[in-house]
């Protein structure tokens, strides 16, 4: 039996060939045989893009409110037990292990993935601790994600975008379909994506889900000074801008909002809440700006849309001389469109390879920019690493104090340089 959360883990991804398996029946049946259920309500998040910003920001707000909350999150930047969240901190390895030995109990003959054994492992932990809010992160789509084992009392899907089209289909509408998978009759389903795909809004029909879409059911307006919400019944007016940066966030916000509305009668929260939430959010990876010399970004952004989100937030930093990005992804990622995207921002090049079979490796990497001519800004220098704190190590060393950085892609790209903390930075100085 392992012993140790590094241990269990590395038992579960021997269990089971395939990392992702697009069913539901062995999780259900393990969870029945678990007798594993919330006696408290659920929101389940899916999407594309913004499902951390949206989670992180509904723990936010109900923590103001005074809820304990539990929240499952995914994936992790650099420490497993991230996943899991009691009233704002990060569980403790040696609490998880109980779970994880549970699950395996009942698992019996089943195999599960990973992602399955975990899914049930953590949410057995939030099932146990005394909670009034349990928030779930749904993975990749939503109909046969392990966390659509679990009934949500309310939905969220935001923005659809391409992503895993090898699991979930080639266009919005068919991912959008997927997503809707987490959608349950009379339940209300908020949807941020102020271009709904036709398909979710057919599946709530079909499904009996309550609708609440951006744009007819709720909406949001601003300045540059604060903004302002208004739901079927509610309104918020003169809001501070979340603490969580840029362009998309007050979309991620307002279907919060919409999901407390929608949730008032067993939820219900003060305007109070939701100021200090929005203010005290936190989320590692998303445009995170790290104070210093030069101005480092970090964001997790790996498919087209969340990648022109962060050029067009990076475009509203104001004047930098030159900029220098750490990149690396998994080879199945819009990789050309990525690169396309960014190029006129970028002065300085530093791909990276990632410590997994599926990246893209930094050879691949500088090929596909040479194939694409992208022009930058100015004259482009392309550096290959084999690891993405080596390629921070190279980039701070090239960086005049007021360049910037922008460290962005995979979960493994930003984690592989917050590994030891965050960077301390102190660019070289010039003359």
């Amino acid at each position: 039996m392992p012993q140790t959360l590094d241990q269990w883990l590395a038992h579960c991804a021997a269990m089971h060939p395939t990392e992702i398996d697009l069913s539901l029946e062995r999780v259900v049946e393990v969870r029945s045989r678990l007798g594993l259920k919330f006696d408290v309500p659920v929101i389940a998040v899916a999407g594309t893009n913004g499902k951390g910003s949206t989670c992180a920001m509904l723990e936010a707000i109900a923590l103001q409110a005074g809820y304990r909350v539990g929240l499952y999150a995914k994936p992790h930047l650099v420490h497993f037990e991230e996943r899991c969240r009691v009233n704002g901190s990060m569980v403790a390895a040696a609490d998880l292990l109980p779970h994880f030995e549970a699950v395996e109990a009942a698992r019996g003959e089943i195999t599960l993935s990973i992602f399955e054994f975990t899914t049930l492992a953590i949410a057995r932990l939030l099932a146990h601790a005394p909670l009034d809010l349990v928030i779930l992160e749904v993975g990749l789509g939503g109909r046969f994600d392990a966390v659509n084992a679990f009934d949500a009392d309310c939905a969220v899907i935001t923005s659809i975008d391409l992503d895993h089209m090898e699991f979930l289909g080639p266009d919005r509408e068919s991912i959008g379909r997927e997503k809707a998978g987490i959608m349950r009759p009379g339940k209300p389903v908020i949807v941020s994506d102020p271009m709904a795909p036709r398909s979710v809004i057919d599946e709530a029909a079909r499904v009996g889900a309550e609708l609440w879409l951006f744009g007819r059911d709720f909406n949001y307006a601003g300045d540059r000074q604060q903004w302002g919400w208004a739901g079927r019944e509610r309104r918020y007016n003169g809001l501070a801008y979340p603490a969580l940066r840029g362009a998309n966030q007050l979309l991620n916000a307002s279907g919060v909002l919409a999901a407390f509305e929608a949730m008032r009668g067993v939820l219900p929260i003060t305007a109070q809440a939701v100021r200090n939430g929005f203010a005290l959010v936190e989320l590692p990876g998303r445009f995170q700006i790290v104070a210093g010399q030069p101005t480092l970004v970090l964001d997790v952004a790996h498919n087209p849309h969340s990648v022109a989100a962060l050029a067009q937030n990076l475009d509203q930093m104001g004047f930098h001389p030159r900029t220098h990005a750490v990149f690396g992804a998994m080879r199945d990622k819009d990789l050309a469109a990525i690169l396309t995207k960014m190029a006129p921002l970028v002065d300085n090049w530093h791909f990276t390879d990632l410590p997994i079979a599926r990246a893209a490796r930094a050879d691949e990497l500088a090929q596909l920019h040479a194939s694409l001519a992208c022009k930058g800004p100015g004259p482009v220098a392309v550096h290959r690493h084999a690891s993405p704190s080596q390629a921070l190590a190279a980039a701070l060393a090239a960086a005049d104090p007021a360049d910037r950085i922008v460290v962005f892609g995979s979960f493994y790209t930003v984690g592989g340089v917050l590994k030891d903390g965050l960077p301390r930075l102190g660019a070289r100085h010039v003359g």
